[in-house]
């Protein structure tokens, strides 16, 4: 068995040091205080059988929790009262410097739970290693200088999760949605050289990589491009290529109209290849300043072309981008794996809906694409145009800001719809499991206890937007001053586009089944729980409708992705309440709204079910269904994509990826329990477990991971059901 030192560092359990830590205070108790040796064993061993029952590595403050428990369950005050004493006094000497220890780890590679925070990120690299040690620095400040108290205190307890405090120092935002079509058509500046509208697709796309590793670099969440915004450069490319294949062929004395365009568009196609690989390449292989790859979305939506010559140039691309993700990329070993980014999103709309539609040949690959390599993820135009209506009572489909968080509808001061260059300024995350746990069952006391928690992440959200306000354009010239998100003045603040809707600032949320099964005693899904399940979440919806009205502040509940802090917020639940069935009794909470990933239920039923809590997570929802190796299935991938264009707005369906470099295996590899009752990754064919040589893909948040999970995301893998 493992634990998880404060440091961050997993080591092997030693009860010795339990041990030791008692006899030190039990001779420092007068002698008729004292507990026999026989006595202090029998306390160690039933820590020790509690840490071993927890089925993950228990973390040092939780296992002097548990000692604390056992002294005073024992009546052992005194010796209770100097061990407590001996623990605040070590505490306070750990507060005068609170960064050195984890630094260092980081440095050597050997803390833990940095090393499982983020799938994408590699910790054993330089700039990542750079870029977790400034965060360290930057969650110091944060939380002895910049957040009160009270917020420090509810996120430590779990209560609430301040989201990216190791960004808050500096004046940044959480996602967006890049104004490509802006920069592309009216020029930009990058790292101070002028750059003008590009004469090629080709050119297109080489810029739009540069704007994307830019824009990554001066954020900290995900952002989206749509590649409509390349569309109008195929017609551009087209016309020179046909000019240069004229004068070739005149050279040659030919003439031949249907000779020139024939020629010209085999060249057409062939730059669009070079483009779409160019895209597919950069954003794999660019590092930015936080040492990941950018986290991109690429919208392919057709009927956000403005005509139908424009239509059939982004079906072009769309084509390409579908063929080269099936493909994949090559890992060191020269295999074709699945990458992680950028990740795809494809809108099922009347024209590629049905069979006898022109573009259904897409859908027919997207599928294809879906089957073999998770993405694209699919958003129905016509739910979403029910779903994102504006004030004029116009509804609008449009892409999300990476992963899954949406923008509310929108409109300018010309009366006209606006989503490209808006974006969010930050989360907060409410843990709904502890709220359902405070209370006891007790319904009355929910509803008070969600009021006060509800009132602590507003004042946490409006920490985040204060320390936006005042921001100069200056600080990041791209994404203010040069098109990305606006074109601001220099010496400018940002402060006009914190308010009235242009920009959202998101409550998220958590657990929403373990707190309806807590509070019913059963699942949401179960018809008499899920009028509470939805009480809920219009309660908050209520509430961020108040603050808006209040602050003139766009506020959007947010149904939160949770990643490393599934695994946190399990941990404090646990150490709260300790173990309840059905609810404190895994190593993970479960994302928003979703159905419990052990919960048997067919894929149709998941969707139409979730549907409803879509619609009441404005500010980002995303629902998905587990399916085994599609590749030989088509058709029924494409009869659940038929579904969600019927049912919800934005789905996927998570199937599986992987490859082992020792023997070959080209399948799903398995996660087992090893000797010391960790989780982890084996290959079935081989029983290879080195995670540096084989490569699995995972969606988590609906984002694809491909490195390795804490043991609490771990274990939620190993617990999904197949849903078809």
């Amino acid at each position: 068995m493992k634990i998880i030192k404060r440091s961050g560092q997993e080591v092997v359990f030693d009860k010795e040091k339990i041990a030791s830590a008692l006899r030190k205070a039990n001779r420092e108790v007068p002698e008729r205080d004292r507990i026999s040796e026989g006595a202090l064993n029998a306390i160690v061993d039933v820590v020790a059988e509690e840490c071993a029952n927890l089925g993950r590595a228990p973390h040092v403050e939780e296992i002097q929790d548990m000692v604390e428990n056992r002294l005073m369950a024992s009546l052992c005050f005194p010796l209770a009262r100097k061990y407590i004493t001996y623990r605040y006094t070590r505490a306070l000497v750990r507060k005068s410097n609170t960064t050195d220890a984890q630094i260092l780890t980081l440095i050597e590679c050997n803390n833990e739970e940095v090393k499982q925070e983020n799938s994408n990120k590699n910790p054993t690299v330089n700039s990542v290693q750079r870029d977790y040690m400034a965060g360290e620095v930057s969650k110091d400040l944060t939380r002895r200088i910049l957040l009160p108290e009270d917020i420090v205190a509810a996120h430590d307890q779990g209560l609430i999760h301040f989201h990216d405090a190791d960004y808050f120092a500096q004046h940044m935002h959480n996602c967006d949605l890049v104004n490509l079509e802006d920069m592309l058509q009216n020029g930009t500046v990058i790292s101070g050289t002028l750059i003008e509208k590009p004469h090629s697709f080709s050119t297109a796309c080489n810029i739009a990589t540069q704007i994307i590793a830019q824009v990554a670099s001066n954020q900290y969440g995900g952002q989206s491009i749509s590649l409509t915004h390349l569309a109008p450069f195929v017609d551009i490319s087209r016309k020179k290529i046909r000019l240069e294949v004229a004068e070739e062929l005149a050279a040659m004395g030919i003439s031949d109209e249907e000779q020139i365009n024939r020629i010209a568009e085999k060249r057409l196609l062939d730059e669009i290849k070079r483009g779409i690989q160019t895209i597919q390449y950069q954003v794999v292989t660019l590092l930015t300043t936080n040492g990941q790859a950018p986290f991109v979305t690429v919208f392919m939506y057709l009927n956000e072309a403005r005509n139908e010559r424009e239509k059939a140039d982004l079906a072009l691309i769309i084509e390409e981008t579908l063929k080269q993700r099936i493909k994949g990329v090559k890992n060191e070993s020269g295999v074709w794996i699945t990458p992680a980014f950028p990740k795809l999103i494809y809108v099922l709309e009347p024209d590629n809906i049905s069979e006898d539609q022109k573009y259904w040949y897409l859908t027919e690959l997207a599928a294809k694409c879906t089957a073999k390599r998770m993405v694209p993820d699919y958003i129905s135009e016509k739910k979403m145009l029910e779903f994102k209506v504006d004030k004029n009572g116009e509804g609008h489909c449009y892409t999300c800001m990476g992963c899954r968080s949406f923008l509310t509808p929108y409109v300018d001061e010309n009366g006209k719809p606006k989503y490209y260059g808006r974006f969010n300024q930050g989360v907060v995350t409410i843990n709904l499991v502890d709220v359902a746990l405070s209370s006891g069952r007790d319904e009355a006391k929910f509803w008070e206890i969600f009021d006060d928690r509800l009132d602590l992440c507003y004042r946490a959200l409006m920490q985040r937007h204060n320390r936006l306000l005042g921001t100069y354009s200056d600080a990041a010239p791209i994404l203010w001053q040069y098109g990305a998100l606006a074109r601001l003045e220099k010496g400018e603040t940002i402060d006009k586009l914190l308010f009235g809707g242009y920009s959202t600032i998101s409550l998220g949320y958590a657990g929403l089944y373990e707190c309806v099964k807590h509070m019913t005693g059963k699942s949401h899904t179960d018809e008499e729980a899920k009028p509470f399940a939805l009480a809920v979440m219009k309660y908050m919806n209520d509430k961020c409708k108040e603050w808006k009205a209040k602050e003139n502040i766009d506020f959007s509940l947010y149904g939160t992705p949770l990643e490393s802090t599934t695994y946190k917020f399990s941990k404090c639940l646990q150490k709260r309440f300790g173990i309840i069935p059905g609810v404190t009794d895994k190593s993970y909470i479960t994302n928003s709204y979703h159905v419990h990933v052990s919960e048997e239920i067919d894929a149709f039923t998941k969707l139409k079910f979730e549907s409803e809590f879509q619609q009441l997570s404005p500010g980002g929802a995303i629902s998905y269904v587990e399916v085994p190796n599609m590749q030989d299935n088509i058709p029924a991938v494409l009869s659940v994509m038929k579904f969600i264009y019927e049912n919800i707005m934005y789905a996927e369906l998570n199937t599986k990826s992987d490859y082992c470099q020792v023997c070959g295996y080209d399948g799903e590899i398995q996660v087992v329990t090893d000797e010391a009752g960790k989780l982890v990754w084996e290959c079935p064919h081989c029983k290879n477990r080195d995670q540096a040589k084989m490569n699995v893909a995972r969606r988590t948040c609906g984002y694809i991971g491909t490195q390795y999970w804490n043991q609490g995301r771990t274990q939620e893998i190993k617990d999904r059901v197949l849903h078809l």
